[in-house]
């Protein structure tokens, strides 16, 4: 069987960034790295390594140096939280800055690990194009995300309240949450402060149900008939006046979340209905063109008219080519 032996070049002539910088991250500083062309040397490179601390004053001192270096690209690992201070800092000067996800840039194995061979190591990807960016949301949505994150640990956290106030009510023999869907609705929330206040009469308690629980008295009184105690009070207020910060947090972070999704929303609508009046002005524009013979010719009044209709309630409309360079454009067949 004869085989078709093809001779290809196999050398590396990948393309290499000429100025490149990684920076290896902890939690107190990071390990910078820079590669250049050699200034004296031909085909040589030029590494330096040094160690910069992760305060502001220190990195802002970075990005000065490396932007008076002209560093094309700066990577740098997604080590815990500590990288945030590195990118952020290195984007506001206007660097091009990766952010770079840990398990691409592992080492190889056997060889030394430290954080200079690290910053070493993420620089000679860096300037062979063999890293991938991960993404780093804008400002105004990372500004979402801490308040949406923080909304989520605050709602656990007045969970686990609520959940510890109903062991308690259990303990005292008090079985309101058999009866209440929510013992801290309007009805739950009046009984558990008349206990917390001195009251232990279950008539009298139940006589503060409101709404659809006043049909309840009976299972009401059952429910109430414990053996809740002074000291069972003072934990039900401690309790109570946490799941009460905790709501007035969450209801300040819920109105701000919803002022700045309602200033996303403003922005976007002035953005379409810039778009919707320059879709109708280029669609005026559009002369009534000479039809061929048997084709009707357009109607700037009625075809025209629906067009832009279709325009201001396309979400693709932008999308469209530029009917002023098709020669189709301005006939109806």
């Amino acid at each position: 069987m004869t085989h078709h032996v093809q001779e290809i070049d196999a050398e590396d002539h990948e393309e290499i960034m000429e100025r490149v910088a990684a920076v290896d991250v902890a939690k107190a500083s990071g390990t910078v790295c820079t590669r250049v062309p050699h200034p004296s040397i031909p085909s040589r490179r030029l590494t330096k390594v040094w160690d910069v601390g992760a305060t502001t004053n220190a990195i802002m001192g970075l990005a000065e140096d490396l932007a008076g270096a002209g560093i094309e690209r700066i990577v740098v690992e997604s080590t815990s939280d500590y990288w945030r201070p590195f990118v952020y800092l290195l984007q506001a000067r206007g660097l091009t800055t990766w952010l770079i996800n840990a398990r691409d840039v592992k080492q190889v194995p056997g060889r030394p690990k430290t954080d200079k061979l690290d910053a070493v190591w993420l620089a000679k990807l860096n300037e062979r194009g063999m890293l991938r960016p991960s993404f780093v949301p804008p400002e105004p949505i990372r500004q979402l995300r801490d308040y949406t994150r923080l909304r989520v640990d605050l709602t656990e956290e007045r969970s686990r309240y609520k959940q510890r106030m109903e062991k308690l009510l259990e303990d005292a023999l008090i079985k309101l949450s058999t009866v209440a869907t929510d013992i801290f609705g309007v009805s739950g929330g009046a009984m558990i402060e008349a206990l917390i206040a001195g009251e232990r009469d279950p008539i009298v308690l139940s006589v503060l149900a409101k709404g659809r629980m006043r049909v309840k008295h009976a299972a009401l009184v059952e429910a109430l008939t414990g053996r809740f105690d002074d000291h069972h009070a003072e934990l039900a207020r401690m309790l109570l006046d946490q799941v009460d910060a905790l709501t007035g947090r969450f209801d300040d972070h819920h109105a701000e979340l919803a002022r700045m999704l309602l200033d996303q929303v403003d922005a976007l609508t002035g953005k379409i209905d810039t778009l919707t009046g320059r879709i109708e002005a280029l669609i005026g524009a559009i002369p009534a063109a000479q039809a061929p013979c048997g084709v009707k010719k357009l109607d700037r009044g009625g075809d025209l008219e629906r067009m832009a209709r279709i325009a201001r309630h396309s979400p693709r409309a932008s999308a469209g080519s530029d009917s002023s360079s098709d020669p189709g454009a301005g006939r109806s067949t």
